[in-house]
């Protein structure tokens, strides 16, 4: 089973990818890590990346969805499905992953936005930043959210409605507890998975 997490900063989509990979066996790819590890692979994609990078470029998208697509089509993700949580993050992106999944034939089978306040998401940072005391993350603080919250905005939530219009978008309320948030997500991916069987 394939899955793209769509949500701002602060929803707990990582969270909830990690709980999906441990209960379905899905693999949680993030952009980040294939980036370096395609880099430090010296795959053919991944030294394309490597000098864009050297020379002080942002990859592009079309490197990005290279990477991804790579690494989904390796035995273990092949085995197991993959979950895609921060990624695409534009319309572009997700245009050029549409693309790319279509002529390998790899389908998505569900794409999820957690729903949530944005007035919630700050209480929430302010939250983990007390309970975690000393030990902060650089992320939780008000400043650094509404910063990724603008950049969310103004660059990622227009996917939103690429999807919708498209009836691709299923909807869970992120404001939930994570337990009723995860409930949520496995109702979704067992009905997809109960109908598979009986077909």
């Amino acid at each position: 089973m394939n899955i793209i997490l769509m949500g701002p900063p602060g929803c707990g989509k990582g969270t909830q990818a990690q709980r999906l990979q441990d209960r379905y066996g899905m693999i949680q790819l993030s952009t980040g890590d294939m980036l370096r590890a395609a880099v430090a692979a010296g795959t053919e994609i991944g030294k394309q990346a490597k000098a864009i990078m050297d020379r002080g470029d942002l990859v592009s998208d079309e490197v990005v969805v290279g990477i991804i697509v790579d690494r989904i089509q390796e035995a273990d993700v092949q085995a197991k499905g993959f979950i895609l949580d921060g990624f695409p993050r534009t319309v572009a992106q997700a245009k050029k992953l549409d693309q790319v999944l279509v002529e390998k034939g790899i389908g998505i089978d569900h794409i999820i936005e957690l729903t949530v306040d944005e007035a919630a998401l700050f209480a929430r940072i302010e939250n983990r930043a007390k309970e975690s005391g000393g030990d902060v993350r650089a992320d939780d603080n008000a400043e650094t959210l509404k910063k990724r919250i603008m950049v969310y905005r103004d660059q990622t939530a227009p996917i939103l409605p690429y999807y919708d219009g498209a009836g691709r978008l299923e909807k869970v309320d992120g404001m939930a507890s994570i337990e009723d948030v995860t409930q949520q997500l496995e109702e979704i991916l067992d009905r997809r998975a109960e109908a598979a069987r009986r077909a």
